[in-house]
């Protein structure tokens, strides 16, 4: 190997170490951060050189892919009925702050697993950044507010079962209502539950193809196979079963501490020893260069 491709196997593993350490370092500082998937960089070869006799060497390394970790996080209990974390694989669908405009298809909504919700003061079912929430039909989640009808209007939602089903209490104190359809509720009970629209999930069936679109937030790609097709009530409702909402919880970050402070230590160990590499290579070239002289 030349003294030339020796420098340049070196800083390979510096530049591509070094972007490992800034994954670890995003994952570390997202400790907190509800419904949070940590990364982690994958490493691959690069092309080796023939170098006769059926030899080869290698010419560094490369960083393949950053790839997601889609694990699911622990829980926590919350005194808000709006927080919900997903029992299972599933993603909660969320479309455009402001407005009310519903998403055509599943692949163009937003996806998260962070479900710290709350009613806006427009009646929205949101999350911190103003992303509405989607039910089962595509439209973001409305409550009804018809001044002068208190039997119906919104005051508070009270119960969101591990189907997504919404129950409300009306501004009377008195009457309850499921969540039916934007601005809309229907009386609750047993005869109006299984059509009532409610909180949309949405599957991938490859997670680590979604995009990371900040905020907790992932895009579909074509790679996650996230469906093409519009929302639906039979298939966009968590089944109670093996995909279930949890209310007064939430899904906390999935990032492993320790497991992160030990990939650090390595990292920084195959930084060294490449800088190491580097420091060596030079100065086998200044006595190649003195030689020469």
């Amino acid at each position: 190997m030349s003294i030339t491709s020796a420098l340049f196997t070196g800083v390979s593993g510096l530049l591509n170490n070094g972007e490992a350490m800034n994954v670890i370092g995003n994952n570390l500082s997202n400790i907190n951060t509800i419904g949070f998937k940590s990364g982690r960089t994958l490493f691959s070869d690069m092309l080796s050189a023939n170098i006769g006799n059926n030899s080869q060497i290698g010419r560094g390394t490369q960083l393949q892919k950053v790839e997601n970790n889609f694990s699911q996080g622990s829980f926590e209990s919350t005194e808000n009925t709006t927080d919900l974390a997903i029992q299972g694989n599933s993603f909660f669908a969320l479309g455009k702050p402001a407005g009310n405009a519903a998403v055509a298809t599943q692949n163009a909504a937003f996806l998260t697993r962070a479900g710290a919700f709350h009613v806006d003061s427009s009646l929205h079912l949101v999350n911190p950044d103003g992303y509405q929430v989607l039910d089962t039909a595509g439209n973001p989640i409305l409550f009804q507010s018809t001044p002068g009808v208190p039997a119906t209007d919104f005051s508070k939602i009270i119960k969101i079962e591990p189907n997504g089903l919404i129950t409300y209490l009306a501004k009377d104190g008195i009457s309850t209502l499921y969540y039916s359809a934007t601005g809309a509720g229907v009386p609750a009970v047993a005869a109006n539950a299984a059509a009532a629209q409610k909180i949309a999930v949405v599957s991938a069936v490859d997670a680590t193809g979604l995009e990371k679109a900040g905020g907790t937030l992932f895009k579909p790609t074509t790679a996650s196979g996230v469906p093409a097709a519009a929302f639906t009530l039979a298939g966009n409702t968590a089944n109670a079963t093996t995909e279930s909402m949890l209310s007064n919880n939430l899904e906390m970050s999935n990032v492993d501490m320790a497991g992160q402070f030990v990939k650090m230590i390595t990292t920084q160990r195959a930084y060294s020893a490449n800088s190491k590499t580097i420091t060596t290579t030079d100065e086998m070239m200044q006595e190649a260069l003195s030689l020469k002289r």
